[in-house]
C-alpha cells in the first residue's frame, strides 16, 4: 500500500524545488559542469553520469517516526520508477540536539534500459527521525520517474475513512474557484486518488456571492450564510455534516481556510494517516502547518499554545529548504490548539451541545480546540500556503482581540484574573496611543466593555450588525492619492529598518515618547509592523499597506493622548468590579452559545 508519493515542483501551486529535492548543483563560479537536469512542471529528473539528487526534503522525506507510532505501519518500502543506471542510497536521519545523524540503511545498483519500478525496502532503520534516499547516476541519460513509500499493511486493518471539507469564505470567488477546481482534478474526479469517494466539500458562502450553479456538484455542497465571520462560517458546515450524515457518512471534519494554496497529496496523506490509525489514537486532531504564500519555503505555525493570550507559534520562520529544519519539524512539542486554516478531527466531537463559540472572528479555532483536542498529529508535507499575518491588518480587529481573549479565558484559563487583564489592557492601550491610532483603543476598551455584560448580551446580539458597527468605528486605508499626506517610498524603506539607541529608549520613555516634546516632521510606517520608535516626536504618521497600496493618516493630540489615558484608567478600576462577576457568568451560562438550539436561531437556519 503507497502511504506517500514522491512529489515534483508545479506551477500553480509550489515551484520551491528545495521543498521536494536537492540537486548536485556546483556552486557559483565554478568550472565544474551541471549534471543534473530538472524543468519545473517536468515529473522527471534527468542526469548525466556522476549527478546527485537527495530527497531529505518537506514534502519527499518520510516521518517514520509518526508513521510508526500513530499508525500500524512497520515495514516500509521504496518503489522507484527509473531508466538508466543508478546507485540508490536508503537513509534514515534524525535531529540529535544541533547534531543530524545519518545512518545508511543500504546502497544498491539499479539498471533498466527502460522505464521500470523497483522495491527497496528499508532494513535495520531506527524508526526515528526521517527515511530519506539518494540518487546517483552512474552512467549518462539516467533518468528518475517518480515513486513512492509503501507499507505492508493487512486490508483488514484498514479503517473506512470519509471527510468533510469545511470552508468558510466571504467574497473570495478567485481563491474558491482555483482550490475546487485543484479538489475537482486531484480528488473528486480522479479514480486513481485514494481518497475518490472519500470526500466531500461543504462551503459556508458568507458573502452569498458563489456561482452555486457553476460550482456545486454531487460531492461539493454550497449554502448561502449569514456574514458572522469565521465561527459562523464553520459552524454552519459543521452543522450540516452533522445533520446530514446518514446521507453522507463522513468519519471525519476538516476545515480550512478559503484564501489558502492547497497541495492535494497533504489531502491524501490526512486521509492514509486516518485510515491506518492506531486505536489509541483515534481521536486525535490532524494539523497542516501554515507556510508563507510570498516565500513558499517559510514556515509561519505548526501548531500552537495558548497561554492565557500569550501565544505561543510553534517551529516560527523555519526555511523548509533545510534539512535540519525538517528534521526539527519531527520533534513533537507541547501544543494546545491547531489554527483552521488546515485542522482535521473526528466528527463525533460535532454535537449538538458541541459547537464552537459565535464569537465572530479571532479565538474561535483555538476555543474549540481548546475544548476538545487531546492530541495533535503534525507530519511534514501536510500544510497549506496563506498570506503572512505581518502583511494584513484590520483597525476593527482591536475589539474582538481582547474580547475574545476574555471569553476563551473564561472558560480555559481561571487563573486569568484582574491582575492578568489589568496589565495586558494597559500595556496595549499605551502603545496605540504612542502610535496616535485613538479609535483603536475605544475600539479595544468596547470590546472589554462588552465582554462584562456578560453571555446573555452575547446571545442577544444581531452578529452581523455589531460587526459593520465595529467596522465603521475602526480605521479604514484608503487610496494614497485621497489621503492629506504625500506617499513617498524611500521614508517608508528607511522607517524598516530604524535603530535606535539605549540613549533615544531612555529619551522615548522619559517623554512618553515624545508627545511632551516639540514634534519634528512625519513618518510613513508599516500598518502591521509599526514599532513605537517609529513615532517618536512625529506630527503625523501615515500607516502603509504594502499589499493593498493603501494607507491611513493618523496625528498626535496631547489633549487625546491624556483623555485617552485616563478612559484605560478608568476601565482598570471598572475590570476590577466586574471582571470576576462576568467570568463566572460564561462558564455557567456561555455553554449555551455552543449549542445547535442557539446555533439555529443566530444563523436563521
Amino acid at each position: 500500500m503507497e502511504i506517500q508519493r514522491i512529489l515534483f515542483p508545479q506551477i500553480g501551486r509550489c515551484t520551491e524545488c528545495g521543498l521536494y529535492f536537492r540537486l548536485d548543483r556546483p556552486d557559483s563560479g565554478s568550472q565544474e559542469k551541471v549534471r543534473t537536469q530538472y524543468v519545473i512542471g517536468d515529473q522527471k529528473i534527468g542526469f548525466e553520469r556522476r549527478g546527485k539528487v537527495w530527497f531529505d526534503t518537506y514534502f519527499n522525506g518520510l516521518s517514520i517516526e509518526k508513521w510508526t507510532k500513530y499508525t500500524i505501519v512497520k515495514d516500509v518500502s521504496l518503489k522507484l520508477n527509473i531508466s538508466g543506471r543508478f546507485k540508490v542510497s536508503l537513509i534514515n536521519k534524525e535531529k540529535i540536539g544541533t547534531n543530524i545523524s545519518k545512518k545508511v540503511l543500504s546502497e544498491q545498483i539499479l539498471e533498466s534500459e527502460v522505464p521500470r519500478e523497483f522495491v527497496l525496502p528499508y532494513m535495520d532503520g531506527s524508526n526515528r527521525g526521517m527515511y530519506t534516499f539518494e540518487l546517483e547516476a552512474l552512467e549518462d541519460g539516467s533518468i528518475f520517474y517518480g515513486g513512492a513509500y509503501a507499507a505492508d499493511v493487512d486490508e483488514r486493518e484498514i479503517r473506512t475513512v470519509k471527510i468533510g471539507i469545511g470552508i468558510c469564505t466571504f467574497k473570495r470567488e478567485a481563491f474558491i474557484e482555483k482550490n475546487l477546481k485543484i479538489i475537482n482534478e486531484a480528488v473528486l474526479e480522479n479514480e486513481a486518488s485514494p481518497l475518490w469517494g472519500r470526500m466531500e466539500v461543504f462551503i459556508a458562502d458568507n458573502g452569498k456571492s458563489l456561482d452555486i450553479e457553476k460550482l456545486q456538484s454531487d460531492s461539493i455542497h454550497i449554502y448561502p450564510n449569514r456574514n458572522l465571520g469565521g465561527a459562523g462560517g464553520f459552524t454552519r458546515d459543521m452543522i450540516e455534516m452533522m445533520q446530514n450524515n446518514a446521507q453522507y457518512h463522513l468519519t471525519h471534519v476538516l476545515l480550512m481556510d478559503d484564501d489558502v494554496v492547497i497541495e492535494p497529496e497533504a489531502l491524501a496523506k490526512t486521509y492514509l494517516v486516518l485510515s491506518l490509525i492506531k486505536e489509541e489514537y483515534q481521536d486525535a486532531f490532524i494539523g497542516g502547518a501554515m507556510l508563507r504564500i510570498d516565500q513558499q519555503y517559510m514556515q509561519i505555525e505548526a501548531g500552537a499554545s495558548w497561554n492565557g493570550g500569550a501565544l505561543d507559534s510553534l517551529k516560527h520562520n523555519l526555511d523548509l529548504r533545510l534539512c535540519d529544519a525538517c528534521l526539527y519539524n519531527e520533534t513533537e512539542e507541547f501544543s494546545e490548539f491547531n489554527a483552521w486554516w488546515y485542522c482535521c478531527f473526528p466528527i463525533q466531537i460535532v454535537r449538538e451541545d458541541n459547537l464552537p463559540l459565535p464569537i465572530f472572528i479571532r479565538g474561535d479555532d483555538l476555543e474549540y480546540g481548546l475544548r476538545n483536542m487531546k492530541r495533535l498529529i503534525l507530519m511534514n508535507g501536510i500544510c497549506v500556503w496563506h498570506e503572512p499575518f505581518e502583511n494584513k491588518y484590520s483597525s476593527f480587529l482591536e475589539y474582538y482581540i481582547m474580547r475574545n481573549q476574555l471569553i476563551d479565558n473564561a472558560f480555559h484559563c481561571q487563573w486569568y484574573g484582574r491582575r492578568q487583564v489589568s496589565r495586558t489592557m494597559f500595556k496595549h492601550c499605551v502603545q496605540e496611543i504612542m502610535f496616535y491610532r485613538y479609535k483603536n483603543v475605544d475600539l479595544y476598551l468596547q470590546g472589554i466593555r462588552d465582554f462584562l455584560k456578560g453571555p446573555g448580551w452575547l446571545m442577544e446580539q444581531d452578529g452581523e450588525a455589531l460587526h459593520k458597527k465595529v467596522m465603521s468605528e475602526g480605521y479604514r486605508a484608503q487610496p494614497l492619492e485621497e489621503l492629506p499626506m504625500g506617499f513617498r517610498y524611500p521614508i517608508y524603506e528607511e522607517s524598516l529598518k530604524e535603530n535606535h539607541t539605549l540613549k533615544t529608549r531612555l529619551s522615548r520613555n522619559l517623554s512618553f515618547n515624545g508627545i511632551i516634546l516639540r514634534a519634528k516632521g512625519d513618518n510613513i510606517v508599516s500598518m502591521a509592523a509599526v514599532k513605537t520608535p517609529q513615532c517618536y516626536r512625529k506630527k503625523r504618521i501615515m500607516y502603509y499597506d504594502e499589499s493593498a497600496k493603501k494607507a491611513f493618516v493618523v496625528e498626535r493630540s496631547f489633549a487625546k493622548t491624556v483623555q485617552y489615558l485616563l478612559k484605560t484608567t478608568k476601565m482598570l478600576f471598572t475590570v476590577s468590579l466586574k471582571l470576576s462577576k462576568a467570568q463566572e457568568a460564561y462558564r455557567r451560562e456561555g455553554l449555551k452559545l455552543r449549542t445547535l438550539e442557539f446555533w439555529k436561531g443566530y444563523l436563521e437556519i
